[in-house]
């Protein structure tokens, strides 16, 4: 009988370690699954590009489309993801914005892809050190924290109104053109396709960092805090590197602002332009879901953009009319519907 006791914790590890190995391994495909880029997933990318053919003379808005693709996508890593609920992401745009902006007025540096770096590391920076504090709290106490930080930059501008150029702002900056051959024409061909590359690194980057272990422990944080924490997960180091990655990408999408613009001012930092419309913009498409960024931000801004020509004083009853619907009716956000949409589809076919 010893020697049968003996015997079997030794015959029951192998069993454990393969069971362990098994589970590792569906883990490991489930990762390679959801990182596996599908077909539907280059729609948005066709769209953006048949627009440039189909409208050449509205590329100048085209671009400020993507940018705030851009700008929605990067709250969407902390919003959607990670379930950090700000009203002033608007600050790390701005801060882009200033950066690029002093850089070529002060510094005389007007490279543009150079400018992008030194946006993302700037807004970085600013992320980690105000995230140290802000992410501490939670609810209506870092909604207004974050709020009032903005609001505070902004009259932080307006005081060193001979750096920043207060509420005029800096006009007339220039930019070398891309890559040292691509000249910006007047219809803003050459801007379309520079943000629609951006874009595109900067969504990648995104994909895969949601679709990681560490995007995993985001959505776990997102779901429940507590037992991130009794499972002795790093919880206010991943949502502190979360939100630094989101604030970096939003300098990245202030500083095309500044190049596409060729001006700069503090309306950057505008609660209602930026900070509330990047978050009625992820309602409307849809928060944590990555396209749901390219759905919102596109409808927003085309609304936008044909209602004011209608009624330049309301044009915002017609958004609001639109985003009540979309609570009512899709409160997945819009993209869902075109979820919802895909599988009737595939069912139908089925049959």
């Amino acid at each position: 009988m010893a020697g049968n006791s003996s015997e079997l914790p030794a015959a029951g590890m192998p069993g454990k370690s393969g069971q362990a190995a098994a589970m590792r391994a569906r883990a490991v495909a489930y990762l390679a699954n959801r990182q596996r880029f599908r077909l539907i997933e280059g729609l948005p990318w066709a769209l953006a590009i048949a627009a440039y053919f189909a409208f050449p003379d509205r590329m100048t808005f085209g671009s400020q489309i993507l940018l705030m693709v851009l700008f929605a996508l990067s709250l969407d890593l902390i919003l959607g993801y990670a379930g950090i609920v700000t009203l002033g992401h608007a600050a790390f745009f701005g801060i882009g914005a200033y950066t690029v902006g002093l850089m070529a007025s002060r510094l005389g540096w007007n490279e543009p892809i150079s400018g992008l770096f030194a946006a993302a590391a700037v807004a970085g920076f600013a992320g980690v050190a105000s995230g140290a504090l802000l992410l501490r709290y939670r609810g209506l106490t870092l909604l207004v924290l974050t709020m009032a930080t903005t609001i505070m930059l902004q009259e932080f501008g307006n005081l060193y109104h001979d750096l920043t150029g207060g509420y005029d702002g800096i006009p007339g900056l220039e930019f070398a053109p891309l890559f040292g051959r691509f000249d910006y024409d007047l219809y803003g061909h050459t801007i379309y396709l520079y943000a629609l590359g951006v874009l595109f690194v900067m969504f990648m980057a995104v994909r895969r960092i949601v679709h990681s272990p560490f995007g995993a422990a985001l959505a776990g944080i997102r779901e429940n805090v507590a037992r991130m924490h009794a499972i002795g997960s790093p919880v206010h180091g991943r949502l502190l590197t979360a939100y630094a990655i989101s604030a970096a990408i939003a300098g990245v999408a202030g500083a095309l602002f500044t190049e596409t613009n060729a001006v700069v001012t503090l309306g950057v930092f505008d609660f209602d332009t930026y900070s509330a419309a990047v978050l009625v913009m992820l309602i409307l498409g849809g928060a944590g879901r990555l396209y749901g960024a390219f759905a919102g931000a596109v409808i927003y801004m085309v609304l936008q953009d044909y209602l004011a020509k209608l009624s330049p004083s309301f044009w915002q009853f017609g958004v609001g009319l639109l985003l009540v619907l979309t609570v009512l009716f899709a409160r997945n956000g819009l993209i869902d519907l075109f979820d919802r949409f895909i599988a009737l589809l595939k069912r139908t076919a089925r049959r």
